[in-house]
Formats: C-alpha cells, structure tokens, sequence
C-alpha cells in the first residue's frame, strides 16, 4: 500500500504464511508445465497439431480463473486450509485423467481437475488469504507468492524434460501427481490457519461512500478497464512461456536446451518480482503494471529478431526481468483503489481475466502456428494485443496522477 497504518497486523507469522504459500503455489503450478515440455510428444499423437496440447494448457489457465471466483467465496466460509488440500487433490486426479491422452481427457483433465477445482482452490483464496495478513507491505507479500508459478517454471521443466525422455510423459503426469499431493496436503493443514481480523465495522459506511467513484469514474468502469488491460497484457505474456521449448525445437536447438531456456526464463521472473513488489510498495500497482508492459514489449519484439541460441538466452532473460511484477500489480491496484470489503470478489475475478489472457496467448499461439508453419505471426499478434494493453494503462494512470483515488 501506499500509505502505511500507525498499528500493523504484519508479524514473523504473516511471512511464515506467505512463504508456505508460495511453495504450496510452486508444486500446484508444476502440474501446468508438464505438458509445454512435452508439447511436441502429446501432438504426434494427433497428428503434430500443437494446438491440441497448447489448448489443454489454455484450458487450465481459464479453468482456474473460474473456479477462483467459487473457491475464494467457499474459501470465505470453510477457511483457505480446505480448498488448498481440496485442489491439491483434484490436481493429482486431473494429472491421472490427462494420462489417458488426447484430445478430450487431456482437455478435460487440463480444464476442469487441474485447472478449475484443482488451481482455482488453491491460486485465488491464497491471494486474497495472505493479502489479509499484511498492510504495510502488501505488494511484497504478494509478489513473493505470485511468482510460484515462475518457481515451478524454474525448478520442473528440465526435471520434466528429463523424466519424459526416460519415462514419457504420462508415466511422468503419474510420478508428479504424487509427489504434489504428498507435499501440498500436509503443508496446507499445518500452516494456513484464519488470518489477522482486518475488518473494521465502523469504517464500512465510510469506505463504501468513498467509493462511490474511482479515479473520477463509477467503480465498476475502472475496474472493467483493469481487467481488459489484464487480458491483453497476458495474451503476450503467455507466448514464450508455453512455446519456448518447441520454438527451439524448430530452430534446431535441443529440448533440454529449451527446457533450460524455460527455467531460466522464470528464473529471472522469480528473481525479478521480489524486487518489482518493492518498487510497487513505493509507487503503486499501476505505475508497476505501465512500466512492465513497456518492458515486455519491447522484449516480445526481440524475440521476432532473435535466431540463435545465445541471443536467445540473453531475450528469454530479459523477458523474464521485466514482465514479471505485473500481475501482483494488477492485484495490488485492485487492493488499492477498491475497498478491503470487495477484496474476496475483485480479486478472483481480476485473476479470472489475467488467467483467462494466459489460456488465449498459449492457444493463439498454437492456432497460428499450425496454419503458419512458424512462431513470428503468433508473436507478433501477442505485440499488438501488448500495445493495447499500455494504451488503458496509460489511461488510467494518467487519471490517477490527476484525480485522488477515490474522487
């Protein structure tokens, strides 16, 4: 936030939970990126449509973000222990139907185990869990458990690449649904107890006429704009991550190069967003998001005029460096300019957009590939849709430096 309480809620606890909370994301999140190392396997079975598989991904991407909404609002009244557990478990049955192969069990397995009640239990009520045991630096927190997914992108592709090779790829969904379940089940029971009480009764009459407009305009305006950014943001951003070990393949660089590649893609993500959380404690979430989306541009653009493996390391980095603080922004910004009280909704549906961006980025890739025969088009798509995304941010923030945030 950018003003911080005279009383904080923050203690050794609330960083104890962020972290749990960030391996638990970190082994839920590995399940998703089994399938972008062995995209090239799973579609010569089908004819080497990529797709078939890229769907499956887009599929647990949008899946989540749905089942994000329901399971924060249950997370609410069961507690967050419960859905954690809940979706590790339904994780390790999606991996088990997806082995079946495909196209539909991988879908389905993709979209509705993994993705909808397996990720959606766990990705959203742990957002808005953890956001709740922090006030002075919120955007930190959340930056540090928004990056399981890039831990998992660093630490599984080349494990994964490694085990496909050896095992193929459904003996390796099977060995990872285990392992998941083994190691997100216990952590959740022992560490994810209720939150600090943050709701103040007094103030709830006055908060919800304060926000009677945003940034000069009705809530729901802002907040329909941030979630179009959200989406156009993360159609580019998803690109690389589910397409650069095939991208490789096709430019003659070894799979367990571009598996490298990934992890060092996300490696830097990781690395990065510690640091973008705290630049947005200082400057605010969508100053954070405008200057990202810049970077990831300019990064997207590399990769149309990149062939060869060193280069491709050094853009794979860079990319890595500068989109990774968006998306806690975008969380951030939500937590910033709309009321605590609205935080189990905003959220989870900000999430929905982002993911629902992720899923769409993966498969147009897929889709534009199999009619083109190459990545630059897709790549170039995810640019334009880019610079759709800086044109609302630029709008937004340029109404924030003009208006206070509740006006």
């Amino acid at each position: 936030m950018l003003q911080s309480p005279s009383i904080s809620i923050e203690t050794r606890t609330s960083w104890t939970v962020a972290s749990a909370a960030l391996f638990v994301l970190a082994m839920s999140f590995g399940a998703a990126w089994i399938t972008a190392v062995a995209l090239k396997d799973i579609a010569s079975e089908v004819g080497g449509s990529r797709s078939i598989p890229a769907l499956a991904s887009s599929l647990a991407w949008l899946g989540s973000g749905f089942g994000g909404i329901v399971m924060s609002q249950i997370a609410g009244r069961i507690g967050t222990r419960w859905t954690v557990i809940f979706g590790s478990l339904m994780i390790g049955l999606g991996l088990s139907i997806s082995t079946f192969g495909p196209p539909w069990p991988l879908w389905i397995g993709h979209g509705l185990f993994i993705g909808m009640i397996g990720i959606g239990g766990i990705n959203a009520p742990l957002y808005v869990y953890v956001s709740r045991w922090f006030d002075r630096r919120r955007g930190s927190a959340l930056a540090l458990i928004s990056s399981g997914t890039y831990l998992a992108g660093t630490i599984w592709p080349p494990i994964f690449e490694g085990a496909i090779a050896k095992f193929g790829w459904r003996h390796s969904m099977l060995l990872y649904a285990v392992a998941e379940m083994l190691v997100v089940v216990p952590v959740a029971a022992l560490y994810f107890r209720a939150p600090p009480d943050t709701h103040h009764p007094l103030a709830s009459a006055a908060e919800g006429a304060a926000c009677a407009r945003v940034l000069g305009w009705p809530p729901n305006v802002v907040f329909a704009m941030i979630c179009c950014a959200a989406v156009l943001c993360c159609i580019p951003m998803s690109m690389p991550q589910g397409h650069l070990v095939a991208f490789c393949s096709d430019l003659g660089i070894s799979r367990s190069v571009g598996a490298l590649m990934l992890s060092v893609l996300l490696g830097t993500a990781f690395l990065s967003r510690q640091v973008w959380g705290a630049i947005s404690d200082r400057i605010g979430g969508l100053t954070t998001v405008l200057i990202g989306s810049v970077w990831q541009a300019v990064a997207m653009t590399a990769f149309l005029l990149t062939q060869n493996e060193a280069g491709l390391f050094a853009v794979t980095a860079a990319f890595g460096l500068g989109f990774s603080g968006i998306i806690p922004a975008y969380v951030l910004s939500a937590r910033e300019l709309f009321p605590p009280s609205q935080a189990s909704w905003r959220i989870p549906t900000l999430l929905l957009f982002s993911g629902g961006g992720m899923g769409a980025g993966s498969w147009i890739a897929g889709l534009l590939y199999d009619h083109f025969g190459y990545y630059a088009p897709a790549f170039a798509a995810g640019i334009g849709s880019n610079l759709l995304n800086l044109l609302l941010i630029c709008i937004l923030v340029g109404r924030q430096r003009l208006r206070p945030v509740h006006a």
